[in-house]
């Protein structure tokens, strides 16, 4: 098992919980756990496997209590709930820190709808994740195909219905998508849909409109789709319909580019910081895109290296500069 924390600063890599405390009293067990850096204001947790092959027989954790060793802040948590770590369903589990005088976020309920012309009849040789990101971090990889609810099947399109289980997002902003397999196959993705389980809206719409290829050379493909638009509901729909138009057009505007990043090959050439870099054409700039999945290392920035990353932004029209740079963390 692994936890994942999420602060003001940004959230951790997965930490080990392989460092028990001797002596032990029953149905409780201590961790030492160590965090590489300042995460600022922790705000929640995620829990689960290393690996989604990782077997694990069900754990239904009850209670928790984290301490820093150092400020001696301290929260705990009843959760009561069993880890669903069986083939069929999610296999993490969210939960907010609740600190003193400071009103926690809430778990909610995502429904995602996937809308494809295949996947269903290739679900068995391929393995699909999303990670969803919003103003609130992001949920981690989550299995798509894994348990599969109110399955559609048209003429020339089908959908299906996953439910993802994490502390609130905030507004939603992209999903990254990834795809392998051990053997060849292709799927054909159209869009994606995301709302709350218990809300009719905001529905936030990941158009996607590609065939992806899966083989030996390419057994694995990732891809970063950004929030196309927002159907905001009835009360709204003028304004939706006013700006859909508008929301269309921009979204035809975008372009993805590809970033290679070459580590130098000497000592002390890498980094763990977090890295960013921004676009500048000769029409508009580029948000701030931070460099964090790498398309070949889950380690980026290695000594003698090379990562390759994806990003989709605005029309810049042609690329005169760039700025690169990162938050001096880690070594």
């Amino acid at each position: 098992l692994v936890m994942v924390f999420y602060g003001s600063n940004g959230k951790s890599n997965p930490v080990s919980m392989e460092n028990k405390v001797e002596h032990q009293a029953k149905n409780q067990i201590t961790y030492d756990i160590h965090l590489p850096s300042d995460l600022g204001m922790l705000y929640k947790v995620r829990l689960g496997p290393l690996s989604l092959e990782n077997s694990i027989s069900q754990l239904s954790p009850r209670h928790f209590k984290i301490q820093n060793t150092s400020t001696l802040d301290t929260f705990s948590l009843t959760i009561n709930k069993t880890l669903p770590l069986s083939l069929n369903g999610d296999r993490w589990i969210e939960f907010p820190i609740e600190w003193p005088l400071k009103e926690a976020l809430s778990v909610v309920t995502y429904h995602l709808t996937l809308f494809s012309r295949d996947i269903l009849s290739e679900r068995n040789l391929v393995h699909m994740t999303a990670c969803i990101y919003g103003t609130h971090g992001d949920t981690g990889d989550r299995s798509l195909l894994r348990s599969l609810q109110n399955v559609q099947q048209g003429q020339e399109n089908e959908s299906f219905l996953v439910t993802v289980d994490a502390v609130e997002l905030g507004e939603l902003d992209k999903v990254v998508l990834l795809i392998s397999s051990k053997t060849d196959c292709k799927v054909d993705i159209k869009k994606l849909h995301l709302k709350e389980a218990v809300k009719e809206h905001p529905i936030y719409v990941f158009e996607v409109n590609e065939k992806f290829s899966v083989n030996a050379n390419k057994p694995e493909i990732q891809r970063e789709i950004p929030v196309s638009f927002v159907i905001r509901g009835d009360e709204q729909k003028n304004d939706t319909d006013n700006n859909l138009h508008k929301e269309r057009n921009e979204i035809r505007n975008l372009t993805e580019y590809t970033i290679k990043v070459y580590t130098g090959d000497q000592r002390g050439a890498g980094t763990d910081a977090n890295v960013h870099v921004i676009l500048f054409g000769n029409e508009d700039k580029s948000e701030v895109f931070q460099l964090s999945r790498s398309l070949e290392h889950q380690d980026p920035f290695e000594r003698g290296k090379v990562d390759t990353f994806k990003i989709t932004t605005k029309k810049l029209g042609s690329l005169h500069s760039i700025e690169i740079g990162h938050d001096g963390k880690g070594f």
